[in-house]
């Protein structure tokens, strides 16, 4: 089949175009009779998930702070001694972010980019299975409240590997748990709730 000369130029810019990845790309792309099914993220999903960042980030300056008034630990202590400091440890992080309110780090802004990128980004044949996964976990009577601490007798729910890879990545101090249907940033270290959002599950 010959190829013409002049539309294969244009689908070879086409693709440069998309790949480039900006707004104006896009739409000159478009002009060009490429098609865009889904762009990799709009401005506003950008600015959604650098606040996030900066949240997540502010809470961690707010963790070093704490951890740098306590006396440190010895390469040699004992179970009681690290259970000690542990317990010191939240209490004065607890201290610090007394009256933090629930949307410190999930404001309205953020919960939504989550709901819609939990909601879109997800193949529909995943979702049921990711449902089942998080709703049959044992997590009734985990408290809904900022700065609790996540019960050690309940479930902590993992999150199914597939929704985790949609999710904005987060540095080690700080893991996701899913209670019902709701979202939670959780201490890795001391499981104390640091924020959570409601109605995250599709």
């Amino acid at each position: 089949m010959k190829v013409n000369q002049t539309q294969l130029r244009a689908a070879l810019t086409c693709l440069v175009l998309l790949l480039a990845g900006t707004a104006g790309d896009r739409a000159e792309a478009n002009s060009l009779g490429g098609q865009t099914d889904k762009p990799i993220a709009t401005k506003q999903q950008k600015r959604s998930l650098a606040l996030f960042e900066s949240h997540v980030s502010d809470y961690l300056k707010q963790r070093e702070r704490v951890k740098a008034k306590l006396p440190p630990l010895s390469k040699d202590a004992t179970p009681e001694q690290i259970a000690a400091y542990q317990k010191k440890f939240v209490e004065e992080l607890r201290a610090m972010r007394a009256g933090t309110k629930p949307g410190y780090i999930f404001n309205p802004e953020i919960a939504e980019y989550f709901r819609t990128i939990i909601k879109t980004e997800i193949p529909p044949p995943d979702k049921a299975e990711i449902r089942q996964t998080i709703l049959e976990a044992d997590t009734k009577g985990v408290p809904l409240k900022v700065n609790f601490p996540y019960p050690e007798t309940k479930e902590l729910t993992q999150i199914p590997p597939t929704l985790l890879l949609k999710l904005p990545q987060l540095p080690n101090e700080v893991k996701y748990r899913y209670v019902g249907r709701n979202l939670l940033l959780v201490d890795t270290d001391n499981n104390l709730i640091i924020d959570y959002m409601l109605d995250a599950l599709p």
